[in-house]
């Protein structure tokens, strides 16, 4: 056709030449035209060398400075193309012939919004009314004309900007989400402010109970794409992406690419790497290029003298500067948008440049910023772990209990949940578990679902030096006070401090008579703080109070109340949503404690830190937990007996893959020893270090056998696995006789146990020295080794520790003084007794005992250690039992005996006889474990009154 050439190019590089001949030997023959084109990699020719440099980043090589480049990739002038073809005008002209013959229109602001396939003979705002409507009387009984009113308005509004098929395609998904039992969040940002979006089941926050405005989210006045976001369990939002790609095709749907782009040390780094600049070197200079967000080279180069002095040594490093600065802010990978999806009305093929993503969807080559200016509707679908979190929990409930536990049902004036949160006992919990949150909420004591949402709104940069005010005023230790009696309404409910955004609007339409779209327009303007606009929304405000009936002072000082709060104010729709996210998780954690802590334990596998920290609480709540088992432990942590079990994927050194094979060689029958799991592993994946780290976890124990003789064992086990592996998927060898025996070694010291442990763990699982004394502790205000190190506070705590290790040292003076090595249930640090301290207590402070020790804890090369002030020993508890003549002739002593063992524990058990008034302290052997249970067996077989704890 008339369309078809033989593309010629030209440049430095002259082994193109034979073949410009055979190409235009072919034009002859084939009367084909040729067409003077070049391959343009850069604009300017002088940017040919940098373009080395990024391929040489791209590949991982090294260049030489002055090594030569074919520059001639350039975006070249129509008179330079002439003159490199001046013996070849006609191929120069059919590039300007092709160039004219491109016509490119791109739409811009022009929406692209899909259509909902409607049943037949339905349209989208008739079907979405009819849904809308069947929602309201499934969601609100008997819904007041208030419901009633706002429904028919949103529709009208939604109608009006012709979005109603956009709420249609969000209630599909949100369908699909609830059919297959996927959790989805309350809400997210202003969207929970929509009726229309609660009656869809899209929200579940009911916007008139609440307060919440429609026109914080789709505002009349102003024409804007609506912004749902949905949350989804990040364990199963590519579900839901899934399903809209089916249902639209995969041409009308795709994910956004992002870009990450060289940052100004980045740049340095790959462009010194590159230019084979010494590494020491490189890294001296770029340490002085401030630490601050977002800063360039050509403001390292100005602000520090240092950076500037560093760089004018050389004409290397100069040129490093100058080649870094031209890459720094290209792009330098590619990623897909952590929730952003596109669905269009028109094949995207036709609309941007697309890629193969990561799964089966494409990939916008546009960033969003560049797909929104095109048309296309974006929509977030936002992986949560809180809701993977609250779907696990209400899983384990269902499957140990047989209750169905819907949390959107909870009670919200529920006691136990709030003197939980009052209590500041919150690790785990959505939006309330850091420090500072924790200290704020003690001080606040909730009695109410509103302060919670107060606090999640208040408790940021800004509003947070508020929150003294609002709990003096709560508490009534301030007296709450108005501008205006006709801001009480408004005020009220958050003690007279401006919180939320829709405060300020329904000022606006309260005292100025704005309509809320204005009022909306108006809290847009004011936190802008451009003077101009500030000064004109005065005047409009102002002049609307006055009308309204207020004087002209209140009116200003009411917007000047706006304006200090409009940067602060917070999205009420928002803070509902997401304290409705927190509420029910503490629900769960004050009413189902043994679920609660399972499923956060599994959602942090890999976070040693937290791991450790939430076992320790749960076992401050009496859940106990059970050690890692070969037989028993399952990917995630799980029930069992009431009790926690622990994780095999939370080992160190067990790997997902080893996990995996594990189940699924255990559904064959369970392990029967240890020379068992290894033949039956053989090839599987599973190597020496696996096995070393599930021995030293304890993982066999239930064997019976020590762990140091398993660790002996590896090699024999090994060997005989690879002799009898192969062999055992066809029966062979599965005599007992045949297998080795275990390699005598001497056991492990109780500190090497609790090490390995603790390194592989995270936590101790064989009972601590310290575990006996857990009441004790509690009861005298002991606080945990975790938390002195988390927070590293210079007040005087008091911690209850076994001593693993003691090192005496003298100071220049002579004079002998001790650091120590101690841990608790909840971890381990250093400890360090200054002269005059060890002096006093020296003969209490020894390796291998539970002491209580106070001091002071300081934090040097950014680790805490206790500085002591005193040592103790703490009291013990024990079991009394006061024996009768009567139970020695009635033979109980043989079942007190036996209930003894049952029950065995670390606390002491004394005896006392009645008749000789005579007191003995049983053996170790006879050490109880003080559970309710055990308990409740000695008084039913002596009486209430013959069995005492103290």
């Amino acid at each position: 056709g008339d369309d078809f050439y033989l593309s010629v190019q030209r440049g430095e590089n002259k082994q193109q030449e034979p073949y410009e001949q055979q190409l235009i030997h072919l034009s002859n023959e084939t009367n084909t035209p040729l067409v003077a084109t070049n391959d343009v990699q850069y604009i300017e020719k002088e940017d040919a060398f940098v373009q080395h440099c990024l391929l040489a980043i791209k590949q991982g090589a090294v260049i030489k400075t002055g090594m030569a480049t074919d520059g001639e990739r350039y975006l070249t002038s129509p008179e330079e193309m002439k003159k490199r073809f001046s013996d070849l005008p006609e191929a120069v002209e059919n590039s300007r012939k092709i160039a004219d013959q491109c016509h490119l229109h791109i739409s811009l602001d022009t929406l692209k919004l899909p259509k909902y396939p409607v049943p037949e003979k339905e349209n989208a705002d008739h079907y979405l009314r009819h849904l809308c409507l069947k929602g309201l009387y499934e969601r609100v009984s008997s819904p007041s004309d208030a419901y009633i009113k706002r429904l028919e308005y949103e529709l009208d509004v939604i109608q009006q900007m012709d979005f109603s098929d956009y709420f249609l395609i969000v209630w599909d998904f949100m369908n699909f989400a609830r059919k297959k039992g996927i959790v989805t969040g309350p809400g997210r940002g202003s969207a929970a402010g929509s009726l229309v979006a609660y009656t869809l089941y899209i929200t579940d926050i009911d916007p008139i109970q609440y307060g919440l405005l429609f026109e914080r989210f789709l505002n009349p006045e102003r024409v804007s794409m609506p912004d749902i976001d949905i949350d989804f369990p990040d364990d199963r939002r590519e579900e839901v992406i899934q399903y809209v790609a089916n249902k639209y095709g995969q041409q009308y749907v795709a994910q956004i690419i992002t870009f990450g782009t060289f940052g100004a040390k980045a740049a340095l780094r790959d462009i010194g790497k590159v230019l084979q600049i010494d590494s020491k070197e490189m890294e001296n200079i770029i340490k002085y290029v401030p630490n601050k967000h977002g800063i360039t080279i050509q403001e390292a180069y100005h602000q520090s003298f240092a950076f500037r002095q560093a760089v004018q040594a050389s004409s290397l490093l100069k040129q490093w500067i100058a080649i870094a600065m031209k890459v720094e802010g290209l792009p330098r990978h590619t990623s897909t948008h952590a929730a952003g999806v596109i669905i269009s009305s028109e094949p995207l093929s036709q609309i941007v440049p697309l890629q193969q993503g990561h799964g089966e969807l494409y990939l916008t080559q546009y960033p969003m910023d560049v797909l929104e200016r095109l048309g296309l509707l974006k929509m977030d679908f936002l992986g949560l772990r809180t809701l993977t979190l609250l779907e696990h929990i209400c899983r384990l409930i269902q499957q140990q209990t047989g209750k169905t536990i819907d949390v959107r049902s909870i009670p919200l004036d529920d006691r136990k949940t709030y003197e939980l949160v009052s209590k500041g006992d919150t690790n785990g919990i959505f939006q309330l578990e850091s420090d500072g949150m924790k200290q704020v909420l003690k001080q606040l004591k909730p009695s109410q679902f509103e302060d919670i949402v107060a606090v999640n709104a208040l408790y940021r940069p800004g509003p947070i030096d508020y929150i003294p005010s609002y709990i003096k005023r709560k508490h009534g230790e301030e007296k709450v006070s108005y501008l205006h009696p006709d801001l009480a309404p408004i005020l009220a409910p958050t003690y007279g401090v401006l919180i939320y955004q829709e405060q300020i609007m329904q000022i606006a339409a309260n005292i100025a008579g704005f309509s809320l779209g204005k009022a909306d327009l108006l809290r847009r303007a004011v936190a802008k703080k451009k003077k101009e606009i500030l000064d004109q929304q005065r005047n409009e405000f102002v002049q609307g109070c006055i009308d309204q009936g207020y004087d002209e002072g209140f009116a200003n000082d009411v917007y000047d109340m706006i304006v200090r709060f409009a940067n602060y104010g917070f999205n009420r729709s928002h803070a509902v949503a997401y304290s409705m996210l927190s509420y029910q998780l503490a629900y769960l954690k004050a009413h189902y404690p043994l679920y609660f802590y399972t499923a956060l334990l599994t959602s942090v596998i890999g976070d040693e830190e937290k791991v450790s920290l939430y076992i320790y609480e749960a076992r401050r709540k009496q859940i106990e937990l059970l050690p890692p088992s070969i037989n028993q432990s399952r990917y995630s942590f799980s029930v069992e007996h009431e009790k926690i079990r622990y994780s095999l994927a939370a080992i160190k050194h067990v790997g997902i893959a080893a996990v995996k094979a594990i189940v699924q060689e255990r559904k064959k029958g369970p392990f029967a020893d240890f020379f068992d799991f290894c033949v039956r592993l053989f090839g599987k994946g599973i190597n020496r270090k696996t096995i070393e780290s599930l021995i030293l976890s304890g993982c066999f124990d239930e064997f019976g056998i020590e762990r140091a003789s398993l660790l002996a064992s590896v090699d024999v086990a090994l060997e005989h696995a690879q002799l009898v592996g192969p062999y055992v998927e066809e029966g062979l060898f599965s005599d007992i006789s045949l297998k080795p025996k275990y390699v005598e070694a001497p056991s492990l010291s109780l500190e090497e146990k609790l090490m390995y442990e603790k390194e592989l763990l995270g936590v101790y699982v064989s009972p601590h020295p310290t575990s006996a004394y857990r009441k004790v502790f509690r009861l005298d205000g002991v606080r945990s080794v975790m938390s002195v190190i988390r927070e590293k506070t210079d007040f005087p705590v008091k911690v209850g520790v076994y001593i693993v290790e003691e090192r005496k040292t003298r100071t220049k003076t002579g004079e002998e003084m001790a650091f120590f090595t101690v841990s608790d249930e909840s971890g381990e640090m250093d400890v360090v007794a200054f002269p005059d301290v060890y002096r006093r207590y020296s003969s209490v402070l020894k390796k291998g005992t539970v002491r209580l020790l106070e001091g002071k804890v300081e934090v040097r090369k950014g680790k805490a250690q206790l500085v002591i002030r005193k040592a103790d020993v703490p009291a013990m508890e024990a079991l009394y039992v006061k024996i009768r003549p009567e139970h020695i002739a009635s033979g109980k002593l043989f079942t007190l005996k036996e209930l003894l063992q049952k029950y065995h524990g670390k606390t002491p058990v004394f005896l006392y006889y009645e008749q000789e008034q005579k007191m003995v302290k049983l053996t170790e052997e006879y050490d109880v474990a003080l559970t309710d249970e055990c308990i409740a067996s000695l008084k039913a077989l002596l009486g209430d009154e013959h069995i005492v704890v103290k």
